[in-house]
């Protein structure tokens, strides 16, 4: 039976929508094509960080490792580091021994250097050292006042031992100072150290961390104008944040300290006695949107 033909009314409607559709197919494949070409947000970079007076591997480097491994840090400033020094951690190059043990990057910053143990050996170091499980660009080792604990009568005088790193942590470049200041009870080296320090990080247009063993409380007067300028991490709900000594702490001397980039998920101090200081952990998130 054939098929009767549309009424007129109707043929007509059926002709105005074609053009109607044909629109919207467009405007649909236009809109996919601003969204794929929408630029979409950086997520922000998680960072767990760990700064650790080792006290020379405390006689076993193996303990040193296995605390740091525990922690699964990406980046780890290291203070009282040998590099061939002494007897005390049989002449080995911790710095160089510790990151091919947890598969990392260095940068060791010698504050003494000494001649060789034997005649032609290279030369005795001790100092401070970064461990990255990221790319490390630059790095300079920058002078700071310090009193010799190699020379009798010591005045304070400039030496070397101030670590600078920039580390590019999935396309974001953070710097990274790493310190260990005087331990004497006379704050006054302690004092010129800070103001040195300070003008050595001078403006911070980046991300910027700074790790250390600082060998005062966080009340010390000395102290005060480098935490004004930096982000003293530690939470006050986080209980004392003890570090030294290990094995029954009463001070908090060991520091992770940040420009306000950074947003801090948690904070701990393990409990471990395989140096004099316990480690202190941090997970921090970098955010872009404040850079």
């Amino acid at each position: 039976m054939p098929t009767s033909p549309l009424p007129r009314s109707h043929s007509h409607r059926v002709r105005e929508m074609r053009p109607l559709s044909a629109a919207l197919v467009v405007g649909a494949l236009l809109f996919g094509v601003s969204c794929r070409l929408a630029p979409r947000a950086e997520p922000d970079v998680m960072l767990r960080v760990m700064t650790y007076n080792i006290a020379s591997g405390h006689g076993d480097l193996d303990r040193t490792a296995a605390t740091i491994m525990a922690a699964a840090p990406d980046l780890v400033a290291l203070q009282e580091v040998d590099v061939r020094w002494d007897t005390r951690s049989q002449f080995v190059d911790q710095a160089t021994a510790l990151a091919a043990r947890l598969h990392m990057d260095v940068r060791f910053a010698p504050i003494y250097q000494l001649p060789g143990a034997t005649a032609g050996a290279l030369p005795r170091e001790f100092g401070v050292a970064l461990l990255s499980r990221f790319p490390i660009v630059r790095w300079v080792n920058h002078p700071l006042t310090r009193l010799s604990t190699q020379q009798a009568n010591a005045a304070p005088t400039p030496m070397p031992g101030f670590l600078e790193a920039t580390v590019s942590v999935q396309g974001v470049e953070i710097r990274i100072f790493n310190t260990h200041t005087d331990y004497r009870p006379d704050p006054s080296v302690r004092v010129r150290q800070v103001a040195e320090m300070l003008a050595t990080i001078g403006e911070v247009a980046i991300p910027t961390l700074l790790f250390g063993d600082l060998n005062a409380p966080p009340d010390a007067m000395e102290l005060q104008p480098l935490l004004a300028a930096l982000h003293d991490v530690w939470p006050a709900a986080g209980g004392p944040g003890l570090t030294y000594p290990a094995i029954a702490p009463i001070k908090r001397i060991d520091y992770v300290l940040t420009t306000n980039q950074f947003r801090v998920i948690r904070a701990s101090v393990p409990d471990t006695d395989a140096s004099d200081h316990r480690p202190v952990v941090v997970d921090l998130v970098v955010s872009r949107a404040r850079m």
